[in-house]
């Protein structure tokens, strides 16, 4: 398979899979059920939900801020101004083609800032390690909070069962243990790789903590993402059926979401049905939780069309300069 062909699948299958689970979605419900979801919509406060999209701006300005103290003991120190709307233009990027965003990102930086690609790109990646941190840490304090009602979920309520995930995790730990030692002492060049790979990553990780201005990226790190759950939270102010929901449905909720965006480009129609599934847990019907999965996805996603759009008209204007 050749790298054209390649790319091309793996931009149109998360697309395709998107509306295509977007259609049965739809397709499997009855008038009534439209009617009621068509009820919620009307019904929501949709001053919640301008306010989530404000937060969702605080966030990326916070990520364009963090950005700065990776870039300055390069010896760079891009206009503010393009950091923002690089960040922007990433996450537009990434509802067309997945994990591009990161690319873009480095090269309108490196266009218009004039830094290499490469070290652009390598304080990205030292970011996402960051944030993979924080979004395993959103996870396990899910689990933690939420491991009976998760668990007899997941079994259907069987006792015999609900021990399963238990030894489940415990089999995890065990063979990721025994996976280290393999890695570790193998000589294989394709194991070697993983190792160095893995050694990258923990190094990237330890780099954080090294840096001079480390305490305002951890800062700025721990905030990106309590934008992110405080953007979903005050969605759910938003519908009566959902103003009621515990701290748990909401990380829970949360995380399901975040998940599911990882199936299709930015949630395309995963996104509302994961988190419909989540929240229904907490005794919200069916339909007045999937309008909600809609309602929040609906307005992430147009705050990075709009944003991201307008990113890419202002850049070349901005930088007017350097076109």
């Amino acid at each position: 398979m050749n790298k054209k062909l390649k790319k091309t699948i793996f931009t149109i299958l998360p697309i395709s899979l998107g509306v295509i689970l977007i259609w049965y979605s739809v397709a499997k419900l009855t008038d009534d059920d439209i009617k009621v979801i068509k009820e919620s919509f009307a019904s929501a406060n949709y001053w919640w939900v301008g306010f989530s999209v404000v937060l969702g701006v605080l966030s990326h300005i916070s990520r364009a801020y963090r950005w700065q103290y990776l870039l300055t003991p390069l010896g760079y120190k891009p206009r503010f101004a393009n950091n923002i709307m690089a960040v922007l233009v990433g996450y537009l990027i990434n509802l067309t083609i997945p994990r591009a965003g990161e690319i873009a990102r480095a090269t309108t930086i490196s266009k218009y800032e004039n830094i290499p690609f490469e070290k652009a790109f390598g304080t990205i990646v030292s970011e996402r390690i960051a944030d993979v941190i924080m979004l395993l840490s959103i996870i396990g304090t899910a689990f933690f909070l939420q491991t009976k009602l998760l668990s007899s979920y997941l079994f259907k309520e069987s006792d015999s069962n609900s021990n399963i995930l238990y030894y489940s995790l415990f089999g995890l730990v065990v063979a990721a243990f025994l996976i280290y030692r393999l890695i570790k002492k193998s000589t294989n060049p394709f194991i070697q790789k993983i190792q160095n790979f893995v050694q990258g990553l923990i190094q990237g990780v330890i780099s954080i903590f090294r840096m001079k201005k480390k305490w305002p990226f951890i800062f700025h790190t721990i905030f990106i993402w309590a934008m992110y759950v405080l953007m979903f939270y005050v969605v759910t102010l938003a519908l009566p059926e959902t103003h009621n929901l515990p701290l748990g449905a909401i990380i829970v909720g949360f995380v399901v979401g975040g998940l599911s965006m990882a199936l299709t480009n930015g949630g395309l129609g995963t996104y509302p049905v994961f988190v419909a599934s989540a929240i229904t847990l907490y005794g919200v019907d069916q339909n007045p939780a999937l309008a909600f999965g809609w309602i929040v996805w609906t307005a992430q996603t147009l705050m990075v069309i709009v944003f991201g759009g307008l990113s890419f008209i202002l850049l070349p204007i901005y930088n007017k300069e350097k076109v």
